[in-house]
């Protein structure tokens, strides 16, 4: 009994535990608990910021944030490589503000108040980003359209300017603590008039010199040895040279680039002849390329030279003054693609209009036919039909005011018509934002411009093709069979390319001539061990690749035995200059003339003119020799000096004064050399609060 006793005194706790965790198993779901398990791993943590986690859930709800602030901003949803990650960007940017450069503000004693944002955001001091987004028809600030905004914001159901709102009152309160920190490197990085008065003496003072040169070549000196205890002291001395922020990876690999074959590029052509009578006499224009092109049919209007983004020949013969609308043109090619060309319309329209509105969202068609009448009758003016529709703070009232000027890359969807509008006419366009009472008040001068149909056809592999490209990437990687001397035994003997991507980084997107994202081969990298040689990747269905992981680099001081090559040659160039020196020094003991030197060296005497420290200045010159002979007695022949290419003799025959560098220039290099420091001051945060971004292994 007192052994049972104390076994209950000792594992109670324990046995408790087990109890209450068998119990939980029946009353929570265990995939619950194996989510709850996965947020907490760092395999499923998007980054670590300051020590502060950032978790795929939480980031993938900031992602949705502000992929919702692009569609509002920008009309349309982030759809292409580009936007998708400029709004990831985005996202990942405000956890590193959050977590790292607002608390560091914070800490160094700054502060932006209530007050302070209301007057950045609608009072007096307004951030230009504000100024920027309410403009008038002249681009000015508008500080009635800012008004009416905040006014009407409260009307609007769907939450969009709220949102809006929230995000440039958070944008302009973190610009604002960015513009406070960086101001207490740049006000305090000054130039006192001493300073000032050395920078410019210094950099407008010039040397005339005459020299000897003597390469030291390109042959090794096999009588120079470096040991291994002086490259681990150069290492020791210069180690914060060689640590590396990220960790990397060296691969090799072959690469099978999945190309059209013959038959492939001949039946694209077949295709294209079989439809083309068709093409030339359709009135469906639409339907047939949707059916039989790659290219859709867009209703644009093209001025000269916008079609060469497609094709130079589709432009040369759209405008060519012969073929007028109804022209077709035969058969082009580029490269593996053949295209056909049909002019629908021509016209003169102009580059850019000029466009007042008035956006009526959910509006029934009367009440907006109404209000165009109540304008076109002259009962009221445009304008005051704007202002008292939106006074009327109806919650329909999405939009009201001017549109700006509108050009066909920079113009709402569904509104292209106002390009052949004329100026001053009033009408109502439907687009997917609602109804418009729209008027063209000015435009540029008009310019020729056609519709174009344009019938595509790519040569593109045929799954034959695709599946031959596959068995050869998989014959290689079958022989290789996961180790790395077999893929280089096998490369050899077939006579294969064995390419090589050193400093690979996770998430790196091009790798040698695969412009394509190829994000699945360093994936690969990262999770493989040292000389393992991988299936084949797929990227994209362009390129099948065999990879080899030759060397893994982990975060922090890379290894000695990694750079021991490169410090080797850095002092064996030491080294060799010392050696070389030497040996001239020998020859020219006594010799008391620039020419009596070059005879016993056997080369001649060069001069050169106006030599300066100046770094604004590209002499090419070795920098070594510039800064010996900028500080030379005049006069004087020097002793040997060992430079970057070889060992210079030099005497300076002359020193002037100029007057070209001025304080304009030392201010402007100040101005340069604080933006240097200003742009290094986030960096180096980021490495103090040991920033992980794992954000490749997810997205």
């Amino acid at each position: 009994m007192a052994v049972l006793e104390k076994i209950r005194v000792k594992f109670g706790i324990l046995i408790s535990v087990v109890i209450a965790l068998a119990l939980l198993s029946f009353i929570i779901d265990p995939n619950t608990i194996s989510q709850v398990a996965n947020s907490m791993s760092s395999e499923y943590r998007v980054g670590k910021i300051n020590g502060n986690a950032v978790s795929y859930q939480d980031f993938d709800k900031e992602l949705n944030d502000q992929n919702r602030i692009f569609e509002i901003m920008y009309r349309r949803n982030a759809s292409s490589d580009q936007e998708m990650d400029y709004v990831r960007n985005m996202a990942w940017q405000n956890f590193v503000d959050r977590y790292m450069f607002l608390p560091n503000a914070k800490k160094a004693g700054i502060q932006v108040g209530d007050a302070e944002l209301v007057d950045l955001c609608s009072g007096n001091m307004v951030s230009p980003m504000v100024s920027q987004l309410f403009v008038d028809e002249t681009g000015a600030f508008s500080t009635e359209m800012l008004d009416n905004f905040i006014k009407n914001m409260k009307y609007d159901q769907s939450g969009q300017s709220q949102m809006i709102w929230k995000y440039i009152q958070n944008t302009v309160l973190t610009s604002q603590y960015y513009t406070k920190y960086n101001s207490l490197f740049t006000d305090s990085d000054f130039i006192n008039p001493l300073m000032m008065t050395n920078e410019i003496a210094d950099n407008n003072n010039s040397v005339n010199v005459e020299f000897i040169m003597l390469p030291y070549g390109y042959q090794r000196d096999s009588t120079i040895e470096v040991s291994d205890s002086e490259i681990r002291a150069y290492y020791k001395k210069h180690k914060k040279l060689y640590r590396q922020s990220v960790e990397t990876r060296d691969i090799e690999y072959v690469v099978y680039e999945v190309k059209p074959s013959e038959t492939d590029i001949a039946d694209a052509n077949d295709k294209v002849v079989k439809v083309y009578d068709e093409f030339t006499s359709t009135e469906n224009v639409r339907n047939f390329l949707m059916k039989n092109s790659d290219r859709q049919y867009v209703d644009e209007w093209y001025g000269k030279g916008e079609l060469r983004t497609v094709f130079t020949g589709i432009d040369d013969f759209v405008f060519d003054a012969g073929n007028k609308t109804g022209a077709v043109s035969p058969v082009l090619t580029k490269d593996n693609t053949f295209y056909v060309a049909r002019i629908m319309d021509s016209a003169m329209i102009p580059d850019s209009v000029f466009v007042k509105g008035i956006l009526l969202q959910g509006v029934q068609t009367d009440l907006a036919d109404s209000l165009l009448n109540v304008i076109r009758t002259g009962k009221d003016s445009f304008e005051n039909v704007a202002a008292q529709y939106s006074a009327l703070n109806n919650p329909q009232a999405a939009e009201v005011g001017d549109y700006g000027w509108m050009t066909k890359n920079s113009i709402y969807p569904g509104m292209e018509s106002v390009f052949t509008a004329k100026t001053g006419n009033l009408y109502i366009i439907d687009t997917q934002y609602g109804k418009h009472i729209v008027k063209v008040t000015d435009r540029t001068e008009p310019v020729l411009k056609k519709k174009v149909a344009i019938l595509e056809k790519e040569a593109l592999p045929s799954g034959n093709t695709i599946n031959d490209y596959y068995v050869q990437a998989n014959a290689l990687a079958t022989k290789a069979d996961g180790k790395y001397e077999n893929l280089v035994k096998t490369v050899d003997e077939e006579g294969l390319a064995l390419l090589t991507r050193n400093a690979l980084r996770d998430g790196d997107e091009n790798i040698g001539s695969i412009d394509d994202r190829t994000k699945e081969i360093s994936k690969w990298a990262f999770d493989a061990r040292e000389g393992k040689v991988s299936n084949v990747l797929n990227i994209n269905n362009d390129y099948y690749v065999v990879a080899a992981l030759k060397k893994v680099h982990k975060k922090g001081y890379i290894p000695v035995e990694e750079v021991a090559s490169s410090i080797n040659s850095i002092l064996y160039a030491e080294k060799l200059g010392e050696k070389k020196a030497a040996e001239v020094a020998e020859k020219i003991a006594g010799l008391g003339s620039m020419e009596a030197i070059a005879d016993s060296l056997g080369t001649s005497v060069s001069t050169r003119e106006h030599i300066s420290f100046s770094s604004y200045m590209n002499q090419g010159l070795d920098p070594k020799f510039i800064g010996a002979v900028s500080v030379a007695e005049e006069g004087v022949i020097s002793a040997p000096l060992a430079g970057s290419i070889g060992v210079y003799v030099y005497k300076v025959t002359a020193r002037e004064s100029g007057a070209s560098f001025t304080e304009d220039d030392v201010k402007s290099r100040a101005a340069q050399m604080s933006y240097y420091d200003t742009q290094s001051l986030i960096p180096v945060m980021m490495q103090d609060a040991k920033v992980e971004d794992n954000r490749a292994r997810f997205f």
